[in-house]
């Protein structure tokens, strides 16, 4: 399908002028729904800036593509908009965006909207093409030069074929050299793959191949997109090719390249440093990939330093645990909800059937908490290799293992035990798989199956039986000091772990507070959680109410996305605020954290507890107190709507 097959008119709009992101997303939307392709503007929206929140759709060049799956797409499309003088994307390059095409894709449906974002990658990378867009004079003139680019770029979906050879008539402008020649023979190879699956896989392919073909090295190039693998390489051609190049931010199946020359790097590189990546790719200095089952871990340390590495691994394993803990703490605060105290006080939560069945099943899972915690930070590590072992670390750390005492029980190593299990799993692993280089390759297929898990767990377990009393004495410490806090102790407590989730609404310092109120959920400390909660609803509460009560502090369209930000707020979702503080953080952001502050405080000093680590509004009802978290939530958005007020200045329109 063509790329004007899915963009008409009514989803264009040209010589545009937008102040910031926001408002060129909004005018894109609104595109969208006058060409008919989405039902659901606000939904639909809600899902672009979910997609930006995984990393920037500014692809650099001028260019921004932002693009979403969501079930308010009705069919797939297009929308376009040129914005001459150009508008902050944060694009990856730190300039502006000019030029903008908006994906709108189905959740459950077909690939075209991936073929259809490979043509327009493809497209894009011609500089002349895209001034002529921008230079468009009309709607009509704008789909013309797609129109014409397409029919030149993919000349072979309409050329004639005389004698089994493309006739001269054909065109030769432009040949796609994913299609020079049926038996080429290719010495370099590539994967490309982001997160998304969409533009930045096939804008990477698109670059290596043509930087490949402008050098002398005919290369291919694997796109893993959303869709599946496409122009997926043969056992031959990578029997017979000199380099495998893995450009990609997600891992890849690499038990294909065994024994192969292989650089693994990031799918930005293929698209900005392609020329570097072919020089590396020819020197002959590339080390030798050898396989150790699953994937191999693309780069994990090329982006950032320790800090960052740590920080991805570790929300790895929070981003796979929370299912558990949201899932099971909710059940359980409903359990004892629906309860009675009175039956039986030492068996509060299952003294009626209902309540038994609800907080057994809670109990489960959240059991699995530390378990999945550790897995999934050692699997970041290690890979698949690393997994068993992480998740027997993780729940060697929960039970309390030690050599005096085997079966546990006496304590638990908690959190900060099942960290420290997924870390030591995963570099455990990594020192096995380098060490089992070293046996015959004739054992080759005995080491995931065998060598890892059986040694990976007999020396978790050696290392967490000696270090889990040291590490439960901390945990106990701990627990112990935050529960004999007094009242002023735990209201400052309040006040950091509030006012942390408004630093950077989503960000390290957000989620470092709301994964320390999780933990303190299985100590049993429920006031944390209350408190962070809080703090987390306010950021887009009190901007909603900003723009609601001083309209002259915002535009027009800041205070249409305000109105979304009450729905976002009340379901304890701090990222509706991001575009806000995105474009003011001078004002924006010390309103929120003061407004966050005061709300996890209040909570504290009310005695606010939730046993849920989620739901916002729709929790409630299991809350401790539920009229004193109402008040402090409410005081804590006002106290943040005023500061707003204050410190912005009216705008003019």
């Amino acid at each position: 399908m063509r790329i004007t097959d899915l963009l008409n008119q009514n989803g264009i709009e040209l010589g545009v002028k937008a102040d910031f992101k926001e408002a060129a997303i909004d005018r894109l939307v609104n595109l969208m729904e006058k060409a008919g392709n989405i039902s659901d503007k606000a939904a639909y929206k809600e899902d672009i800036l979910a997609r930006e929140e995984m990393g920037t759709t500014g692809i650099s060049d001028g260019i921004a593509i932002p693009h979403a799956k969501s079930a308010a797409v009705i069919r797939p499309g297009l929308s376009a908009m040129t914005v001459p003088a150009g508008v902050d994307y944060d694009s990856m390059d730190g300039q502006p965006s000019r030029l903008f095409f908006m994906i709108a894709a189905p959740e459950a449906g077909g690939d075209i909207h991936l073929e259809v974002l490979s043509r327009l990658s493809t497209l894009l990378m011609d500089e002349t093409f895209r001034e002529q867009l921008i230079a468009a004079l009309s709607k009509k003139a704008f789909l013309d030069i797609i129109d014409k680019k397409e029919a030149e770029r993919f000349w072979e979906e309409n050329g004639e074929r005389e004698g089994g050879t493309v006739s001269e008539d054909a065109g030769s402008v432009g040949k796609n050299s994913r299609t020079d020649a049926v038996n080429a023979k290719y010495r370099l190879l590539a994967v490309t793959a982001c997160p998304t699956g969409i533009a930045h896989t096939f804008m990477a392919a698109e670059s290596l191949e043509n930087k490949g073909k402008e050098k002398g090295y005919p290369l291919k190039a694997e796109t893993n997109g959303s869709g599946g693998a496409k122009n997926v390489l043969t056992a031959e051609e990578i029997a017979e090719a000199d380099c495998i190049i893995i450009a990609a931010d997600k891992n890849v199946e690499m038990a294909r390249f065994d024994g192969k020359p292989v650089i693994m790097t990031g799918v930005s590189d293929g698209i900005y440093k392609a020329e570097e990546l072919i020089d590396k790719a020819v020197s002959g200095t590339v080390p030798i990939y050898r396989h150790s089952g699953g994937s191999a871990p693309l780069d994990s340390g090329a982006k950032g330093g320790i800090g960052h590495t740590a920080y991805k691994h570790l929300m790895n394993g929070v981003s796979h645990m929370l299912p558990f803990v949201i899932g099971g703490g909710i059940l359980i605060a409903l359990a004892f909800l629906l309860d009675n105290y009175e039956l039986d006080p030492s068996n509060f939560g299952k003294n009626t059937p209902l309540a038994a069945f609800l907080k057994t099943l809670g109990d489960q899972a959240f059991g699995f908490m530390m378990p999945v915690l550790a897995g999934y930070i050692a699997m970041s590590i290690a890979d698949r290799p690393g997994l068993a072992v992480g998740f027997v670390g993780g729940a060697i750390a929960n039970m309390g293992m030690t050599f005096a005492n085997p079966a546990g029980g006496v304590f638990s190593a908690g959190f900060l035990g099942a960290l420290l299990a997924g870390f030591i799993g995963g570099y455990l692993v990594l020192g096995l798989r380098r060490l089992c280089d070293l046996l015959p390759q004739s054992l080759e297929g005995i080491k995931p199956v065998l060598i890892y898990p059986l040694v990976g767990i007999l020396l978790i377990g050696v290392i967490m039986s000696a270090v889990n009393p040291a590490v439960g004495a901390i945990n106990d410490g701990l627990i112990n000091a935050l529960n004999s806090m007094g009242s002023t102790s735990k209201i400052l407590l309040g006040i950091v772990a509030g006012g942390m989730m408004s630093v950077d609404m989503g960000g390290p310092v957000n989620k470092a507070a709301y994964v320390f109120g999780t933990a303190q959920l299985a100590a049993g400390n429920f006031d944390i959680m209350a408190a962070v909660m809080a703090g987390g609803m306010v950021p887009p509460l009190a901007i909603a109410l900003c723009s609601t009560f001083f309209k002259n502090r915002f535009t027009v369209r800041e205070r249409q996305s305000g109105l979304v930000n009450y729905i976002m707020g009340l379901c304890f979702i701090s990222e509706g605020a991001i575009p806000f503080a995105a474009a003011d953080p001078l004002r924006v952001l010390p309103s929120c954290i003061i407004g966050s502050a005061v709300a996890g405080g209040l909570s504290m000093a009310l005695g606010c507890q939730l046993r849920a680590p989620h739901g916002g509004l729709f929790v409630v009802p299991v809350i401790q107190n539920p009229f004193g978290f109402i008040l402090a939530l409410i005081a804590g958005s006002v106290v943040g709507m005023l500061l707003l007020a204050l410190l912005k200045k009216p705008v003019k329109e």
